[in-house]
């Protein structure tokens, strides 16, 4: 099995785990997510299967949107409602002025993490050390927030919030911040992840479903293809007499595939036959490769195929 399964994480699970049942699901060791989602968190989680687990440092710069509940009213160790009180206060916003202050939180900004967070320090996890009891404080960091829309209002001082943001920005921050531009104490009490790159809800499956699927032995079908979260990437066609230096990794002559249509440095999707072979860049006249996702038994199925093929054309003339 290669390729992608656009996974409903529920609240209460961690990532890992999720990655964990698929492994069980599908027998296929090389499984991993395309981006974190804290535990209390629900939503879409894009779950890299096989060789498509290669492509990960390809995946995790895309766009992500949310749907959050921020409260104001207190603050906590971990920015969302699992953690303990650490700051109470009652002068509560009204929601204009909490649309005025997150449009100060829009754009590049600098954002500090919970100490429980999956920010890394000396190779382990701020939480980790945090529930060892340890005093941490994660850095402040660069992050971009495109867009956060604001409201409706909820019950308990609340106000709904819709974030579209780059590569780590954690929404609790978010949240804390904007209780503290408002004079507010705040935390996140709600979280769920409605789109990351091409994965979005609507598609998304239950592990129950994936489960369901994999009884009757058809989840396989429900795979999405490698390529499918590449597609906004430009594509070559190799040519018949480069297919096996393309699948061996030979750098390959960028003009053969129309170079002047591509810029200089971009990442292009490489194509065999009709097969994605995997992931080059464009260094001046030549396509270097990044990521090969084919084997040697793609190349001999391909050549089979195109021999058939030419036979078969061959026979039809002749008729």
């Amino acid at each position: 099995m290669n390729g992608f399964l656009n996974l409903l994480k529920p609240p209460g699970m961690t990532s890992a785990a999720v990655v964990g049942n698929v492994r069980r699901l599908t027998g296929e060791k090389r499984v991993g997510h395309a981006g974190t989602l804290d535990p209390e968190a629900a939503g879409v989680l894009p779950v890299m299967v096989g060789r498509a687990a290669r492509l990960f440092d390809y995946l995790t710069e895309k766009e992500k949107t949310y749907v959050a509940e921020c409260a104001f009213g207190c603050e906590t160790d971990t920015q969302d409602a699992q953690g303990a009180v650490t700051r109470t206060g009652d002068a509560y916003p009204t929601l204009d002025a909490v649309k005025a202050a997150a449009q100060s939180l829009t754009g590049d900004i600098l954002q500090r993490p919970s100490a429980y967070s999956a920010v890394k320090r000396d190779g382990r996890a701020l939480y980790e050390l945090a529930r060892a009891g340890k005093a941490v404080e994660a850095e402040p960091r660069p992050v971009h927030t495109g867009r956060i829309g604001v409201g409706p209002e909820t019950a308990n001082h609340g106000v709904m919030l819709t974030v579209t943001c780059g590569r780590g920005t954690y929404i609790r921050a978010l949240c804390e911040d904007l209780g503290r531009l408002c004079g507010c104490p705040a935390h996140m009490r709600f979280l769920l992840r409605t789109q990351t790159g091409v994965f979005s809800l609507d598609g998304a499956m239950t592990l129950e479903e994936a489960a369901a699927f994999a009884a009757e032995g058809t989840l396989a079908g429900h795979l999405l293809p490698m390529d499918f979260p590449l597609r906004h990437l430009p594509r070559v066609e190799v040519p018949e007499r480069y297919w096996k230096p393309a699948f061996n990794g030979v750098t390959l002559p960028a003009e053969l595939f129309g170079a002047e249509e591509g810029e200089p440095d971009a990442l292009t999707r490489v194509y065999a036959g009709g097969l994605f072979l995997g992931l080059a860049r464009r260094k001046e006249a030549q396509l270097e490769w990044q990521v090969i996702l084919a084997d040697h038994s793609d190349l001999d199925a391909l050549l089979r195929e195109n021999a058939d093929e030419k036979r078969k054309e061959k026979e039809g003339r002749n008729e």
